[in-house]
């Protein structure tokens, strides 16, 4: 059965070969196997849809024979034997265009720059607080190993004294080029030098604290603010906390997830809090005052009389406040009438003349 490329790739079948490159590239990273939630079966149809409908003959092949046209030999259609980008005769092919995006993961690359010293990993830690500290904020310390920037070298890799020299294996373009002979015609890839990591330069003599890389691992204490109004599952970005890059390239992140633990009798509605409180039934009939439990304190509440069960009363401002803001939201609490059980012969006689 003849595949949707077009719908795969989620363009229109009168999209442009521009249209149709920037909507691959998004895919391709969305579904790319290295994600965290990437998908390597339909990173590979993606590829498979982009291969058929980036290139403008091979498209008009498949808007004629649909994607089993790699068979239709008599169709005008001569020489393609996959889907992989190729065809056959003693042309030169260049991988570049999905070497700028995943040069690293593929093997190949784009352009003959270095990429330079690489940016460190980012992190990602929990931290749990209560309901309390979550509207109002709260300061906590944490620890983490990570690696950090070499004291010794300073993060250059390179021992004190000593010189950084120009690669000599990719001559400082961190990049090596290699031209191989295939069936399908001689294929040009662009690999990382293994050398010197990509970064086009080694040091004359390595760090003998860090072993050249310029970074060691080592437990630091952080100090993080928990800004007011976090709530439950979001996260926090330090940046520059993560680990350190190699041979002073920046650092990556930390990701910080905030866990908040529950407070009894109390919900959170995004800006807004719940709670219930119980009345007696004469209260609710008569009317009265009572004090009701918030995250400031005992605030009063005034029950007007003929109040029924089910009843919420809004406390202004009681709530959480939002993040960066200075309003806060509201508390909204619930009343629960309570209706008396186990009565005596003369509780239930005063009833019954009350009419109740």
């Amino acid at each position: 059965m003849s595949k949707d490329y077009y719908n795969i790739l989620g363009v229109d079948k009168g999209a442009s070969q521009e249209d149709i490159k920037k909507a691959f590239r998004k895919k391709a990273h969305e579904y790319h196997p290295d994600k965290p939630h990437g998908d390597e079966a339909k990173f590979k149809e993606i590829n498979e849809a982009y291969q058929a409908l980036g290139d403008p003959d091979k498209r008009a092949q498949y808007d004629r024979f649909g994607s089993n046209f790699e068979q239709a030999q008599g169709g005008g259609f001569n020489g393609f034997r996959d889907f992989s980008g190729f065809s056959q005769g003693g042309v030169e092919f260049d991988l570049n265009d999905l070497g700028d995006m995943f040069g690293g993961m593929f093997g190949f690359g784009g352009g003959g720059r270095s990429r330079g010293p690489q940016k460190g990993q980012d992190l990602e830690m929990s931290v749990t607080i209560d309901f309390k500290e979550a509207v109002f904020g709260v300061e906590r310390e944490l620890q983490l190993k990570k690696g950090i920037s070499c004291s010794h070298c300073h993060g250059n890799g390179a021992e004190p004294g000593s010189k950084i020299d120009t690669c000599a294996t990719c001559n400082g373009t961190g990049r090596v080029i290699r031209v191989q002979r295939t069936i399908l015609g001689n294929v040009q890839t662009q690999t990382t030098c293994n050398v010197c990591n990509g970064e086009g330069k080694i040091p004359s003599q390595k760090c003998k604290k860090c072993g050249g890389i310029g970074v060691i691992k080592e437990v630091v204490t952080l100090k993080v603010k928990v800004p007011a109004g976090i709530d439950h599952g979001q996260t926090i970005r330090l940046n520059g906390q993560g680990e350190a890059g190699h041979r002073g390239a920046p650092a990556g992140d930390l990701y910080l997830h905030v866990r908040i633990t529950p407070l009894k009798g109390f919900t959170r509605d995004g800006e807004n809090i719940h709670s219930d409180v119980e009345i007696g039934m004469v209260q609710a009939a008569l009317g009265t005052k009572i004090e009701v439990e918030t995250v400031d304190g005992k605030v009063t509440l005034k029950i007007p009389e003929g109040t029924q069960s089910g009843k919420v009363f809004i406390l202004r401002g009681y709530g959480v406040p939002k993040i960066n803001g200075r309003n806060r939201g509201d508390h909204l609490v619930r009343v629960i009438v309570k209706t008396p059980t186990n009565l005596s012969r003369k509780q239930r006689q005063l009833l019954e003349d009350l009419g109740l």
